[in-house]
This record gives structure tokens, C-alpha cells and sequence, in this order.
């Protein structure tokens, strides 16, 4: 157990980030999965989106942490978790790994928060063991009715460009900027330590492999995701989204509103797809106000 660096801080609170390990099975080999878990009280679990990990809550963590226990974890594949080799990356096999993650970390329950490829593996989860989800807090999720999405991974995922983006990707620093500043809608708000941040795993070998095969699967995983929507349709749920989000299409939101029973949709006027970074103390007081007033 270590004291986690990566995790942020706040002066008001004193409590510790603490930087955690869960050995998962895979494919009958064990990989371990980084975690930092901070705070006390019901469990909340948080879960990255596509090329992010558990430093995408640095900002979140110390509020959330002050009513909940927030474990923050790093994906099989990303983050500093381990990169097994010929990873099953598909949302159904990343939701079964996620729920493997609880039953090592003793969770029974706990509410779910994802974010863009997280909130699909949330879903998706939420899905395979409903009664384990108290509520979803969905941020900008990966959802079928987006196409941003289903276009640039069949791009990606095509044989002349998949070569060129695990082989050179790494190596173009402006290419790693322009999509980082696509996600903000202010760039001005652009926390400085974030760029960085991001690009800090993302030189652990795998790390762009891992992305690729997500993009492999991902407009089957859509059509699976679509089909289980049902399973979640009862579980109160918390909708956040970005106007200007640029990654997953704000139109959706609607869309997948309507097929959710207990569902309320927050807009962020002028904010992109990481709202926990461009406007972290709005979206910690629209969670905690969910998750206060939702409490069981």
C-alpha cells in the first residue's frame, strides 16, 4: 500500500489517497489491477474512460471521498494495471473484469460512476449483476445512439491505419494535443498538468495495443450494450454531459434518457467531455447532490 502521487489533493482535507493492488484471473493467468481508494462510507466506484485511468479523478476524489469510500481504478490494458497479452477488450469481458474487481475488493454493492468508454463498461456491468449497482452516474458514455465514436474506431481499426497508430501515435506530441485540447470546450480551463498526465502510462508498452482492441470490438460491443439496456432500466441513474462534447455526441443523451425509468439528464452549458476536469467543483456538487439525495 502507497501513498499515491498521482492522485491530487485539496488543503481542507487531511484523509489519505492510498495507492492499492487486486489480483484479477484472466484467462486463467493472474494481472494485477491498480487502485487508489481513499475516505469512508458507502462504496463508490469510478471507472476511466478509453485512454484515461484513476488520474482522471484527481480532482473528484477529495470531495467525493468526504460522504463515500471512492475506489478509483486503473483498467486492465491502461494506467499502471498490467497489460496482459491477447486481452479480451470487449465492454461484456472489461464488465465481467470489473465485477471480478469487486468480489476481490469485498464490494457487494456500491454505486457506479463511468465516463465515456468507462460509462459503456459501466452500463454493461450494471447490466451482468443489477442487483449489485445501487445507482449510475454516466458521464458522457459511449451509447449507441452516438456515431462519433463508431466511425473513428472502424477507421482506426482498418489495416493500413492500425500499424501506422500503434507505431507512431506514441511518438507525435501534437497529434496527443490536438485530440487532448478537442476535449475541453474552453481550452483556457485545461487543467496544466493534464496533457502530461495522460501521456505519462501511455508509454508503458501495450498501451496502444489496448486501445486498438478496444476499437476492434466496438460496434459489435454497441449492438450488445443496446440489447442489455433493459437490465438497467430501474437502477437510478445520473446522466452528465458536456454541450460542446466533442467524443461522444451530446444528441444521445436523450436517446438513452428514454430507455432508462429513473434517470435525470445535467447538461453542462459550454463544457466538453471531461467536465471533472474543466469544471471539476460543478460536476462534484451535481454527484454528491445524486448521491445524497438518492441514498438508500
Amino acid at each position: 500500500m502507497n501513498s499515491a502521487s498521482d492522485a491530487g489533493t485539496h488543503p481542507q482535507h487531511e484523509f489519505a489517497i492510498e495507492e492499492h493492488w487486486a489480483t484479477l484471473d484472466v484467462g486463467g493467468k493472474n494481472a494485477r489491477m491498480r487502485y487508489l481508494r481513499a475516505g469512508s462510507g458507502p462504496a463508490l466506484l469510478l471507472v476511466h474512460g478509453l485512454l484515461g485511468y484513476s488520474f482522471s479523478w484527481r480532482f473528484c476524489i477529495p470531495a467525493l471521498a468526504q460522504h463515500t469510500t471512492v475506489y478509483a481504478i486503473d483498467l486492465l490494458g491502461t494506467g499502471f494495471s498490467d497489460r496482459p497479452a491477447k486481452l479480451d477488450c470487449s465492454f461484456k469481458a472489461s464488465a465481467e473484469r470489473l465485477l471480478q474487481f469487486m468480489d476481490k475488493t469485498g464490494l457487494a454493492s456500491c454505486d457506479l460512476l463511468g465516463t465515456s468508454h468507462g460509462g459503456a463498461v459501466s452500463m454493461m456491468a450494471a447490466a451482468l449483476a443489477p442487483e449489485r449497482m445501487k445507482r449510475l452516474v454516466l458521464v458522457d458514455p459511449v451509447n449507441p445512439w452516438s456515431a462519433h465514436g463508431k466511425r473513428l474506431t472502424a477507421f482506426l481499426s482498418s489495416l493500413v491505419i492500425a500499424p501506422l497508430f500503434v507505431n507512431l501515435t506514441p511518438h507525435v506530441r501534437s497529434l496527443h494535443e490536438y485530440y487532448h485540447r478537442r476535449m475541453f470546450g474552453d481550452p483556457r480551463r485545461i487543467p496544466p498538468d493534464s496533457l502530461e498526465g495522460y501521456r505519462k502510462p501511455m508509454r508503458i508498452p501495450g498501451s496502444y495495443e489496448y486501445a486498438l482492441a478496444v476499437a476492434r470490438s466496438w460496434n459489435r460491443d454497441l449492438k450488445e450494450l443496446e440489447a442489455a439496456l433493459p437490465r438497467i432500466a430501474n437502477i437510478p441513474t445520473l446522466l452528465i454531459w458536456g454541450s460542446l462534447d466533442t467524443a461522444v455526441d451530446p444528441a444521445s443523451a436523450e436517446q438513452l434518457k428514454q430507455r432508462l425509468r429513473d434517470c435525470r439528464l445535467v447538461t453542462f452549458d459550454g463544457v466538453g467531455h471531461l467536465p471533472y476536469e474543466e469544471t471539476p467543483e460543478d460536476f462534484n456538487r451535481v454527484v454528491a447532490e445524486f448521491l445524497s439525495s438518492n441514498s438508500h
